[in-house]
């Protein structure tokens, strides 16, 4: 008899743990998790803003190398008759120079121009605008120079890229061109010169109405 009664109390004990061990399991499940918060910062870090970079200045001449003192900077520039002219850039390279011969070869400017005594291949960059109500043009129809390049005193002498002479308004290397009122060109012209410079000047002519302008002025003016 006491045997039962104790293998009673046995198997309800153990009835009773399963049940509460079950209880504990579903209740472990329903339980919802507390999330740990994550500590805020106390200052949230500013970007970093980079410089603008400079842009680098445009080289427009290198007179400097001949110790000249301009009294204007590039760009200049001159009108005459409705004839806009800027001059952007001046530059006199050695003519035996590699800057010298890749340009003559490039346009095919005549070897014969640049020998002794040609001592400075003269590269320079333009602007040209027709201001006025007339077409201007250095072509067959009218071959007077509408401007010159003057270094002491002299007019430099611009021969023909012989690839591009026959080519109208050509942007590279130019020759004949048109320009209608209003219309405006950018192009590239080449000069040869026998000795250092010293005084340099625009000169633009055009139906009668002429202007100069010095870029580098004779000493003590």
């Amino acid at each position: 008899m006491k045997k039962r009664i104790v293998k009673a109390t046995l198997v309800a004990a153990m009835l009773f743990s399963v049940v509460l061990g079950q209880g504990v399991f579903a209740n472990a499940e329903t339980v919802t998790p507390v999330v740990t918060a994550k500590p805020t910062a106390s200052a949230i870090p500013t970007a970093t803003v980079k410089p603008t970079a400079t842009p680098a200045p445009i080289m427009r001449d290198n007179l400097s190398k001949f110790g000249l003192k301009k009294d204007v900077d590039l760009p200049l520039t001159i009108s005459a008759g409705g004839l806009k002219y800027t001059l952007e850039k001046l530059m006199f390279y050695d003519v035996k120079s590699k800057e010298a011969q890749s340009l003559m070869k490039m346009y095919d400017y005549s070897e014969n121009i640049y020998k002794t005594p040609t001592k400075y291949m003269v590269w320079t960059k333009l602007t040209i605008e027709n201001k006025g109500s007339k077409v201007i043009q250095v072509s067959a129809v009218d071959l007077s120079a509408k401007w010159n390049l003057k270094v002491d005193g002299y007019n430099l002498l611009a021969p023909a890229p012989g690839n591009k002479m026959l080519e109208l308004n050509n942007k590279e290397a130019l020759w004949n061109w048109v320009l209608k009122p209003g219309e405006k060109l950018s192009s590239y012209q080449m000069y040869g010169y026998i000795k250092d410079p010293s005084v340099i000047s625009i000169y633009v002519n055009l139906g009668g109405d002429f202007e100069e302008k010095y870029i580098v002025k004779r000493p003590g003016e």
